[in-house]
């Protein structure tokens, strides 16, 4: 896709949003075969207001609430400073996801995929609070360019990117509007 510098195009608009969720929804359904010992974490901002609408529409289709947590990772990166990670660890905060995920399957959603350092991180908390059953991950957008072995088991819209281009997900809880854009 040619774009001229700083050229935004939107590539998801509201209904595409709403129809990959849609989506997204049944397939975690039909794979897990319902939500029974599923729990949906979102990581943090975008990941949990996705994570959210998902289990709305799960609870449509299965007429039970799947339980949504939210996960903060910032703890557990990779591409923090030490002074950051001294500063972090001593304020308090709730980083820790505080639940059992023995034996549960947890639904991992963020928003875009791109590195796969971010994913990394959060399967670090998630495995911090014991060892599920399993862990799967649901992400908006893929736009690929993996620096680790991480691959989404259910994707909204997969874009091919080069890596000067930049993804953005806004969501109207926190953006006031529903799109994914792309610019250069």
């Amino acid at each position: 896709m040619l774009m001229a510098e700083g050229e935004r195009h939107i590539l998801m608009d509201e209904a595409a949003i709403r129809r990959a969720l849609t989506r997204i929804a049944h397939e975690i359904v039909e794979k897990n075969k319902g939500i029974e010992d599923c729990i949906i974490v979102g990581i943090r901002t975008r990941g949990v207001h996705l994570a959210k609408r998902i289990a709305e529409k799960i609870s449509d289709i299965e007429g039970i609430d799947a339980p949504v947590y939210d996960l903060d990772i910032t703890k557990y990166r990779d591409d923090r400073s030490d002074d950051f990670e001294l500063e972090t660890a001593q304020q308090p905060g709730d980083t820790e996801l505080n639940i059992d995920v023995k034996n549960k399957k947890i639904i991992l959603f963020d928003d875009v995929l791109y590195t796969g350092r971010t994913i990394r991180a959060a399967m670090d908390a998630i495995m911090d609070c014991g060892r599920p059953q399993s862990i799967q991950l649901a992400v908006l957008v893929d736009r690929g360019h993996r620096e680790l072995p991480i691959r989404p088991d259910y994707i909204g819209k997969n874009v091919p990117t080069s890596k000067q281009e930049v993804i953005q997900v806004q969501l109207s809880e926190v953006d006031l509007v529903d799109q994914v854009t792309i610019s250069h």
